[in-house]
């Protein structure tokens, strides 16, 4: 099936931002470890190793059940139904967070113990 047909990815989408949505919008401790974009809409939202796991519950909240990396140098796909790993096509840049913003992050928000904090 062509990447275009794919249910649950939109190759069109652009990213809703740089960071966590929910994060920056004061939902949770507001940090996160790493990034995850929808490939349906474009949502970034957290990993499931961050505190909030906003990515995956954006993904079931809206049914859109696929996830790419939003890390410099990933590619993946992740399906959270199939729990399975995915090639994908290019989606519309940025496909990352910008190389300047740590990891993790937001800079300013991330705890000094923030390794104990992961999932």
């Amino acid at each position: 099936m062509p990447h275009d047909q794919t249910p649950g990815l939109d190759p069109t989408a652009t990213p809703s931002g740089a960071g966590c949505v929910e994060c920056l919008a004061g939902d949770g401790p507001g940090w996160w470890f790493h990034l995850r974009r929808c490939a349906a809409c474009g949502h970034i939202g957290c990993c499931d190793s961050s505190p909030s796991q906003h990515g995956t519950k954006h993904a079931r909240e809206a049914g859109h059940p696929l996830l790419t990396s939003f890390e410099p140098g990933e590619s993946w796909f992740w399906n959270i139904e199939t729990d399975q790993y995915y090639d994908g096509p290019q989606l519309p840049p940025p496909t990352a967070h910008p190389a300047s913003q740590p990891t993790p992050g937001p800079r300013g928000n991330v705890p000094a113990d923030w390794q104990l904090q992961l999932h």
